[in-house]
């Protein structure tokens, strides 16, 4: 994840930041804990402010990112957590394993240190079939980050008690994830929007290219308006943003 984000990772803070409702569902699932370890923490989004946080973050580029009074970062893997057994109450993950050389050991160590998991990640299945962009410009993306660690994988890696909530992605999201912006197309067009989109920023130049030109095309036209008109009156949509919440 590190040489990922080393190159992808300049100017992400300026297009990822926490989203209110998001933050809201992710603090909730968190409970009652007191201490958190963010794993793949990136910037610091989504990590709680009221209480006592240490975040892992491979990236030098992501962790001088951080912005000033975030918890303390250091530089480790979700492969090698460097805390002790059961050492915090909950190990939080946000839109980061599927980065992650080694699913499986990730999800063994964010259990084997906290007591409880919540991990924030997404389905491509889901979006492959409700997410417009994905369906029908750049489909590739369902093949790549279909082979990559997924709600399944989560399921998987936290044990047959987890539990799975659907996370609906506001028409107005401030968080410029992958769906954010599905009520504004014209976004998807902006090279700094998509550099923030790890899926896009991975995908083959030319497959961008030619979903972008398409994009740009059927928004000219006025043929995504007139493809899409059922979308401009919808406050959110399930686009496959999942809470994945294990343990006590």
């Amino acid at each position: 994840m590190a040489a990922v984000y080393e190159t992808i990772g300049r100017g992400y803070r300026s297009v990822r930041r926490p989203d209110p409702r998001i933050a809201a569902a992710i603090r909730e699932a968190i409970g009652d804990a007191t201490t958190v370890l963010d794993v793949g923490a990136g910037a610091g989004s989504y990590e709680p402010s009221d209480l006592t946080v240490l975040a892992v973050e491979p990236s030098a580029v992501m962790i001088a990112q951080r912005p000033e009074g975030a918890a303390l970062a250091v530089r480790a893997t979700a492969e090698a957590l460097p805390v002790a057994d059961g050492a915090v109450d909950v190990a939080m993950a946000s839109l980061t394993h599927h980065h992650w050389s080694d699913a499986a050991r990730g999800f063994a160590e964010l259990r084997r240190v906290s007591r409880r998991q919540v991990v924030f990640t997404w389905d491509p299945v889901v979006a492959s079939r409700e997410f417009w962009f994905v369906r029908d410009y750049v489909p590739e993306v369902t093949d790549r980050e279909s082979g990559l660690a997924t709600v399944d994988a989560a399921l998987h890696g936290l044990g047959p008690a987890a539990t799975v909530t659907a996370v609906p992605v506001p028409h107005d999201c401030v968080d410029g994830f992958f769906a954010a912006y599905w009520r504004r197309p014209a976004s998807y067009l902006d090279p700094a929007v998509r550099a923030g989109i790890s899926g896009l920023a991975l995908l083959d130049r030319a497959v961008v290219q030619r979903a972008v030109a398409e994009l740009a095309a059927d928004l000219e036209s006025g043929e995504w308006a007139r493809r899409y008109a059922d979308l401009g009156d919808l406050p959110e949509l399930d686009l496959g943003y999942r809470l994945v919440v294990a343990g006590a």
